[in-house]
């Protein structure tokens, strides 16, 4: 497009009193040369938007720059479709952080240049339209599979349910009876499961066609264009997808990996599944397995696999709750009795209710115990032994029968089931502490996956109980419309889920050196028989660690590319003064940049010698940004972006942490040119630190001044 530029300057918010608005006027018109420059004492109130509105009406503006407030407010009011818009954040960055008015000054004056510089390099987006489907691919037939298709069918979408087993229902089939859902977990403390009514609610669902003994055989494209092909008793059929919701459930841990307490060796101990099994098929009697006697005195061995280092780190999460239940099948016989063996009893929210109503049973004995074995009483029934009492004491405990509360294991542990033909991989990457659950960014979107357009709900994402699966279901099935209509518009979802841009590479240049494909957190690069690599702008959450990771930066958005970045970065001003440094701050637009906002918004100051640059991703930071940084004489530079590794808080998964594995390189190079290493750093900032910010950029400026000035300063 031919652009028209226009500036505007806010007076607003003190920026007036701080700020020589006619200075930077001049800088504009003359040596940046935009053709209308205006201020105004109040851009966001309706007569500011007026003002804007009339000269794109009259004088063909296209092209705005937005002087005044973080680009984190009002983003309603300056909305302008159609226009290229740049707001540049002098109230916060300038006039909040900074305490002497030259200082102020000259901070919004390079802000401003350089928020010209971005909107002359930028283009207006051109959003990515292919032709697509909204069909959804559920993949389980379980509480959490049929609970995500019926939410998606009664929203009027189209619904493939693909079912493993010859029937839906999942484990919820094996169950006897249910906890109650509702307050106040009183009489009845058990409740029938009705998965009748909902299998025959999803069968008869005229938006819900039904795939069961099958099993999806590939997944390939991309989101609004997955070509899945599901196999039943040998025949294959291809579909047309949108957006998938991965349910497929769980599996109970192996039993005799748990030696000690003597599954496989004593039929009379079975594992929790086994024992809904015997009370659904006696009618709620329970029944010994070895002889066919009535059990009497049932021990249960809570954590049996989980919180254990050598089987399964984590809590399972609904085991506690199940053995509650399973102790009422016990008392139902009035002369039997029940005894919960724990480490700790977990019942999360108002399943509390229901625990407290167990203590009332004088017929259920609950005890923190480790149990240590299972041993013959030599009458036909168990020992059970334990130690860390809440007596202190060992004790042994005579049984009829022990149930072991077996942790929970995704059902992808072992078995990709979406098979995908992705280059990254046939399954969704996962957490790799624990057990295959899949990375469904936790911390920042749930159900999201690091696979685009696939969303992962009940316990392929986590243990969890059959209420929080139907809670988790609705997640992802919302999740999955939001992905289907985004789509549809070309439009990014998220975390950018406004962003209309896709990377575009001149593939020209391109060497196939496999970096771009290797280092995208979602698998949106796949490459061709020759090693070539071809985007999928679909599965792409534009976080642009593509356009960091290439070597021949040739990747770029239409409003975001390596260019753009580096011709900001030399705009910048370097003092000519040795005991005066100019340090530049790449910023993560998703906390860390909200943290400065913070900072600025509690008026918190910061070393003059900063300037703030936003990035997409930290991941997204090509290293041409950092030797033209220093070769222009900038004295240091430092990364700051989310927090990665286990716990990671990066909005793209690996941004933060590939940027920090680049610096590697980065700083050896350094030492090459005789420049020190230290000059660039990288630092972790989650979004409520804002109170370190302070901090972490006066260590930094006090650490470069130890190093001394850039000896490239000046040239």
């Amino acid at each position: 497009m031919d652009k028209k530029l226009a500036l505007y300057i806010c007076s607003g918010c003190g920026i007036g009193e701080a700020v020589n608005i006619e200075k930077i006027s001049n800088i504009a018109k003359n040596a940046q040369r935009i053709p209308v420059v205006k201020s105004h004492f109040a851009l966001c109130a309706q007569e500011g938007v007026d003002l804007i509105k009339a000269d794109m009406a009259n004088e063909g503006v296209n092209t705005i720059i937005i002087a005044a407030c973080s680009n984190r407010v009002k983003t309603d009011v300056f909305n302008f479709p159609g226009c290229i818009v740049e707001r540049v954040a002098v109230r916060e960055l300038a006039l909040w952080l900074l305490e002497a008015p030259e200082d102020i000054q000259l901070a919004a004056e390079d802000y401003i240049k350089m928020g010209i510089i971005k909107a002359q390099k930028s283009e207006l987006p051109e959003p990515y339209i292919m032709e697509t489907v909204k069909n959804i691919l559920v993949i389980g037939g379980g509480i959490t599979g049929m609970t995500a298709a019926l939410k998606c069918a009664d929203m009027g979408y189209n619904v493939v349910l693909v079912e493993k087993e010859a029937q839906l229902g999942g484990f919820v089939n094996k169950l006897y009876k249910q906890i109650p859902t509702t307050l106040p977990y009183k009489e009845p403390l058990i409740v029938d499961t009705d998965i009748q009514s909902m299998i025959k609610t999803v069968e008869s669902h005229p938006k819900i066609k039904v795939y069961k003994s099958s099993k999806v055989e590939k997944t390939e494209g991309q989101p609004g264009a997955f070509d899945v092909t599901i196999t039943t008793n040998g025949s294959s059929e291809v579909v047309k997808i949108g957006t998938i919701v991965l349910a497929a459930g769980w599996k109970p841990y192996d039993a005799t990996k748990l030696e000690h307490l003597g599954y496989g060796q004593f039929k009379d101990v079975v594992t929790s599944i086994e024992f809904e099994e015997i009370a659904k098929k006696n009618n709620g009697k329970i029944i010994r397995p070895s002889d066919g006697k009535p059990a009497k005195k049932v021990a249960f061995i809570q954590c049996a696999g989980s919180r254990d280092p050598n089987h399964l780190p984590y809590c399972s999460a609904m085991c506690c709750a199940t053995s509650l239940k399973q102790a009422r099948y016990v008392r139902q016989d009035d002369s039997a009795c029940a005894m919960i063996f724990y480490k700790d009893i977990r019942t999360p929210g108002r399943t509390e209710y229901y625990y407290k109503e167990a203590q009332n049973d004088a017929g259920v004995m609950l005890t923190k115990a480790d149990v240590t074995g299972i041993s013959d009483a030599g009458n036909g029934n168990l020992y059970v032994e334990a130690e860390n009492t809440l007596l202190g004491e060992k004790i042994k405990v005579e049984a009829d029968l022990v149930v072991l509360a077996v942790g929970v294991v995704p059902a992808t542990a072992d078995d990709p089931i979406i098979n995908l033909q992705y280059r990254q991989g046939l399954g969704l990457p996962d957490l790799d502490l624990y057990n295959g659950f899949a990375d469904s960014n936790f911390i920042c979107f749930q159900y999201e996956t690091r696979r685009t357009g696939i969303y992962a709900a009940g316990c392929v994402r986590q243990p969890m109980n059959m209420s929080e699966a139907v809670e988790d279901a609705t997640g992802a099935a919302l999740k999955a419309i939001q992905c289907a209509e985004h789509v549809a518009k070309g439009q990014a979802v998220h975390p950018r889920a406004w962003d209309l841009t896709y990377p575009d590479p001149f593939m020209q240049k391109c060497t196939a050196c496999k970096r771009c494909t290797e280092e995208c957190p979602f698998g949106a690069i796949d490459e061709d028989e020759k090693g070539t690599p071809y985007f999928k702008p679909n599965r792409c959450r534009r976080c642009a660690t593509c356009m960091g990771a290439c070597p021949e930066r040739i990747i770029s958005f239409k409003d975001y590319h390596v260019d753009m970045i580096g011709t900001m970065l030399k705009n910048v001003s370097v003092p000519s003064e040795d005991d005066n440094p100019r340090l530049i701050v790449l910023v993560c637009e998703n906390d860390a940049y909200p943290a400065l906002d913070s900072a600025a918004f509690a008026k918190i100051k910061i070393d003059r010698a900063v300037r703030f640059v936003q990035l997409r991703c930290l991941g997204s930071t090509n290293l041409v940004w950092i030797a033209d940084a220093l070769s222009r004489g900038v004295d240091g530079m430092l990364l700051l972006g989310c927090k990665y590794g286990e716990n990671y808080q990066c909005h793209f998964a690996k941004g933060s942490e590939l940027a920090n594995y680049r610096l590697g390189k980065v700083q050896e190079t350094l030492g090459r040119l005789q420049l020190e290493a230290e000059r660039v750093q990288m630092v972790q900032l989650a979004i409520d630190e804002y109170n370190q910010v302070p901090k972490i950029i006066s260590d930094f400026v006090e650490r470069v001044k130890e190093i001394g000035p850039n000896p490239f300063k000046g040239f």
